[in-house]
């Protein structure tokens, strides 16, 4: 009896052991459990800490060079090219006869004249002695004497006509290509030559209609051509002061400062505007806003967890876009994984430099 009373105390102490050794290999796991459904809980994400930076508001338009004079040469009048003075690629002074045309007709018109002048004047001095002594009469002299002033007017008239026939140069400037040779009957439409002052260009472009107020004149602009990345600088001197209906922009002029072989009338620029600049600018990763219909807002980290901020946009870079409102230099800005979280989510993130 004794015995029995032993084995049952022996089994009832195995059992309990192995319930204790049981409990105690389970807590292990469900603890493992608990803390791998926290870590899942915890997103890892990365962020920033918004600190104020330098931004330059630098626009860029197209545009195109110019000469700073530039003229199409062109007859008055009809006729036959009897002398060429155009040295193509050459400089010229203003007032060079560049083009004559045959003037024979015109020049023994103005001869004639001259002989009628002549004999005219001398009437008009007879007649003006024998006023003196009432040998004619008044109204008589005054006919010879209005003579004299009409044929005076068609010598002017003669004269104004021969200076048609020659082309001269308007300014001083270097000749481009010719288009004619001797002999060539001409008319005023025929393009003769083009004229262009050397080492002085002017840079003509357009901005859009919402800077249109921040164009004055002695601004600074830099500009390159499409083939170098090298920049020249042109100072703005003028505007059109009107709007295009069409394409909303306002036309610029600008006088280039810089001396280039490359530099030629009609050329293309990328013309750089720098409209503003901003030392105290908070600058994020275009990747950190999430845009909505009506607002754009930002995730923060505060407290180790998600707290979604809405901020008003300024100026927008390639990478980076400037925060007006909403945060404020020091914030922790989170820039991935933000599809992911929601308000009040726990977070481990790694900050990197902005």
């Amino acid at each position: 009896m004794k015995r029995k009373k032993t084995i049952w105390i022996a089994i009832v102490f195995i059992a309990l052991a192995a319930f204790f050794l049981k409990i105690g290999f389970s807590k292990p796991d469900q603890k493992d459990k608990k803390s791998s459904l926290k870590e899942k809980s915890i997103k890892k994400v990365d962020a920033i800490i918004v600190k104020k930076s330098l931004l330059i508001n630098d626009i860029t338009v197209t545009g195109s060079l110019k000469s700073y004079d530039e003229t199409a040469l062109q007859n008055e009048v009809a006729g036959r090219v009897v002398l060429i003075n155009l040295p193509e690629g050459k400089f010229v002074k203003k007032g060079t006869v560049l083009v004559k045309l045959f003037d024979d007709d015109l020049q023994a018109t103005l001869k004639k004249l001259y002989a009628q002048l002549a004999v005219q004047q001398q009437i008009a001095k007879r007649q003006s002695e024998l006023l003196k002594v009432n040998g004619i009469s008044q109204n008589d002299y005054d006919q010879t004497v209005l003579q004299i002033n009409s044929i005076k007017a068609d010598i002017e008239v003669e004269k104004t006509m021969i200076r048609k026939t020659e082309v001269l140069a308007p300014f001083d400037g270097v000749i481009g290509l010719r288009n004619i040779s001797l002999g060539a009957i001409v008319n005023p439409s025929t393009l003769l030559a083009t004229i262009r002052t050397p080492d002085k260009l002017k840079l003509d472009f357009y901005v859009p209609e919402k800077y249109s107020s921040e164009i004055k004149p002695g601004m600074q602009v830099k500009f390159s051509l499409y083939n170098t990345d090298k920049q020249y600088t042109a100072t703005v001197f003028a505007t059109e002061r009107n709007i295009d209906n069409a394409t909303r922009n306002l036309k610029v002029r600008a006088m280039v400062h810089s001396h280039a072989p490359e530099l030629i009338s009609g050329a293309f620029a990328n013309v750089i505007l720098r409209m503003s600049e901003n030392s105290e600018a908070l600058l994020i990763p275009t990747q950190a806003l999430i845009p909505n219909e009506e607002t754009n807002s930002v995730i923060v980290a505060r407290h180790g967890k998600a707290h979604f901020s809405k901020v008003i946009t300024g100026i927008r870079k390639t990478n980076t876009i400037e925060i007006t409102s909403g945060v404020e230099a020091g914030d922790t800005i989170i820039t991935t994984g933000i599809l992911f979280l929601t308000e009040g989510s726990i977070l481990y993130y790694s900050t990197v430099k902005n």
